[in-house]
Order: structure tokens, then sequence, then C-alpha cells
């Protein structure tokens, strides 16, 4: 009897060792693979990484706060290099990565302008691919579509958007955003945004879109700085009804914590190829009218967004030679010696600052052609151009924006989040 209970206690002792071992080896397997996919993802944002100093009081919010609105449901994604997760060490993993290691059940990824993992020009047509990271399908909304079909949403019971934005209105991540609440509300899925910091939130300022110019670089009437984060943007876009045929989604966001208007941030990761640093996102919403005219303003170089110049200026101390590079395949003047204005260590604006535009215009011969095609669009409004060849002063164009700002200002009101 003695020896029967020994052999009974010595099988299970067995039993639960074998159990253990298998579920040991399973434990590790997944940690291995976990391991290598937040190595591989780490190696992919390389490129992307600032030397930045985080704000460590804002806090983002983590998957563990909204895990319950995705458990046992088929998720999309949107998606891009900037959407990620960081731990108390500021190390960063991928979002999707994150959510596939919690056994999400993510279906597809859309990806906006600059693509999954933000390395394509920008205005560069990008078609649909399979991430050999994760061996997801990736749905450019930046190709053949901007705005996901039904084909594409079918099946899925919720769709996720977390991207970086900079809180200007040519930014076309905001553009994407409208799309996708378009496309949820009218197959009647829900859409949780996950809010981040706006690096420039802390001013309102620009002419306000005319709706005759409205373009995938701007899309609704509002400043050219807006001064919200993308997850208010996307409360005042459903709120003011501008979806298509008025339709609203069910939106939920996930608010930021410790978070203000006037709160500093240093973006981690830059959120587009030629916004390499906090400067050229601090002076993106003036130099950007630059994209709509035949002035470089940085591609090309690693100044992107914090010089100006053209081979017909004057000639001065400061020069430089666009060429090819990351995130600018074709620059202006490319290979050209280019005259300019270093603008690196100018200090942080609390406006869209037109002095250099006037600069630039009053430089150019006139033999030389100034403005582009899509100037207009970039502006919002057809006067600027008009007011820049008339040689009204940038004080005096300012002027004329202040009626649609304090309009905006009372709408804008109605959909913040924080102080």
């Amino acid at each position: 009897m003695v020896y029967m209970m020994m052999f009974k206690n010595t099988y299970f002792f067995w039993v639960f060792i074998l159990l253990f071992a298998l579920i040991s080896c399973k434990q590790a397997t997944s940690s291995t693979k976990n391991t290598e996919i937040t190595k591989t993802v780490s190696s992919s944002l390389q490129d992307n990484i600032q030397n930045a100093t985080v704000d460590t009081d804002i806090i983002i919010s983590k998957p563990s706060d909204y895990l319950q609105l995705l458990n046992k449901k088929s998720v999309a994604v949107v998606a891009n290099q900037t959407s990620v997760v960081a731990n108390l060490h500021h190390r960063y993993t991928h979002l999707v990565d994150t959510l596939l290691s919690l056994h999400i059940d993510i279906q597809k990824v859309f990806s906006p302008e600059h693509g999954f993992r933000g390395k394509a020009d920008a205005g560069e047509h990008i078609t649909d691919a399979t991430d050999t990271k994760t061996g997801l399908p990736l749905i450019s909304l930046y190709g053949s579509n901007r705005k996901p079909t039904a084909k594409q949403l079918k099946g899925i019971d919720i769709v996720l958007f977390d991207i970086q934005d900079v809180g200007v209105r040519f930014y076309t991540y905001i553009s994407t955003l409208h799309y996708i609440m378009e496309a949820c509300a009218e197959n009647n899925i829900p859409l949780l945004v996950i809010d981040r910091p706006n690096p420039n939130a802390h001013y309102v300022d620009g002419p306000v879109l005319e709706m005759k110019n409205k373009s995938f670089v701007g899309m609704h009437p509002v400043p050219l700085v807006y001064g919200m984060t993308i997850g208010e943007y996307a409360q005042m876009i459903n709120g003011e009804k501008w979806l298509k045929d008025g339709v609203q989604c069910h939106l939920t966001v996930m608010p930021l914590k410790n978070y203000t208007h006037s709160t500093s941030y240093s973006l981690p990761i830059r959120p587009s190829p030629n916004l390499p640093n906090d400067q050229a996102i601090n002076l993106y919403p003036s130099l950007g009218l630059f994209e709509g005219t035949t002035i470089n303003a940085g591609r090309g170089t690693e100044m992107q967004f914090q010089v100006y110049g053209a081979p017909f200026f004057p000639k001065s101390d400061f020069s430089y030679t666009p060429q090819p590079n990351f995130g600018s395949k074709y620059p202006k003047h490319q290979g050209k010696l280019c005259y300019g204005v270093d603008l690196r260590k100018v200090k942080k604006l609390n406006m869209v600052d037109l002095e250099w535009i006037v600069d630039a215009y009053r430089k150019t011969p006139k033999e030389e052609l100034f403005f582009g095609e899509t100037f207009t669009a970039h502006a919002g409004i057809d006067n600027i151009r008009k007011q820049l060849e008339s040689g009204m002063s940038a004080e005096a164009i300012r002027k004329t924006w202040q009626k649609g700002l304090v309009a905006f200002k009372k709408i804008r009101s109605r959909y913040l989040i924080y102080d």
C-alpha cells in the first residue's frame, strides 16, 4: 500500500514536472519571439529617433488603459513610425507589436503619407504591401485611395488611430484622420483615438482656410496653426459635422494626463522624414508655406525647415547645396548652390512668422518664378499671394487674419480637453 502511494505521488510529480516544462518552453518561446519583435522594431525605428528630452510628467495612454475595448475583437490599426509605446526607461516598441504580444486580434494596418515605417518622400505614392516584421496586410491611405473602403473594413469590429500630429493644417495626418472617421461612421464601426501631445499647441495663428481651397493639405475651416491635440481635433471634426453628409462616428479619445496646451514637449521620434528635430517642427508652420513656391526650405540637407534659399538669391555668407537624401529624393534646386538664410538658432516661435516669405519674395528676381501650383492650397486663402505681390508687410498681412481667428477660437473652445 505504501509502495502504491509512493508510485502515485511519483507519477503525479513527473506529470507536474512535464507540464511545467512544456509551459516554461512555451513562455520562453513567446518571450524570445517578443524579444525578437522588439529588437526588430527598435532597429526599424532607429532612423527616426531624435535626441530629445521627453517631459516624463506627461502620460500617454498605455494599452492596458484600453485593452478591454479591444479584447475579443477584430482590430484595424491606423499607424506609422510614431505609433509607439514607451516604458519607464524610454525604450520604444511599436504599438502594433505590443498589441500582438498581448494577443489582440489585429487584422490589418492602415498607413498615412510617408508609409507605415515613415520613410517615403512627401507626396510619394505608396502601394499596399505586407509588413515583413509582422506579416500583417499594410493598406496605404496615400496610394490608390485616401479613405478605407467598405471592403477593406469588412469584418472589423473597431479601428484604433494612433499617429503623432504637429498641429499644422497642411500636415496631412489630420486629413487621414478625417477619412478614417468618415469611413467608420459610414460602416458603423467605433473609432478609438490615442491622444498625443501637440508640439505646436501653445498658440493659434494663421489664416483660416476658405473652403473653396479645400484639398488634402487642408480640409477644414481652421487656421494654419489650430492649437489642439489630435484627440481634440477629432472631437471638433465630429461635433462640427465636417464629415460627408454630416455623419458622425462613434468616437472614443484616450486622453493624456498631466498635459496642458502650454506644456513643452519634445518629440522623441521624427513625425515625418523632413521634420528631424524640435526646431524644424516649430518653424514648420512658417516655412511650410515655401512648399508652394520655388524656394528650397532645406529639403535635401540635414537642416530641413530650418533654412531657406535659392540659386537666384543675392550672394550671402550662408549657402548650401541640396542633394537627394532620406525623405527627399528630388529636392528643389538639386545640386545647385543656394544662397539663403539660416534659422537654426531662432528662438521658439509663438506665431506664424511671415517675415521670411516676404524676404524670399523680395529677393526673387522678377524673371524668376516664385509661386507654384500648390501655394494657395498650402496658404488656404487667395489673399496671401495677392498681398505679397502688392508689397504688403508681414504685419499688415497678419492683421487681415484676426477676424477669422476670433471666430475659430469660439468653435475650438467647445472641444478642448486640456487647459
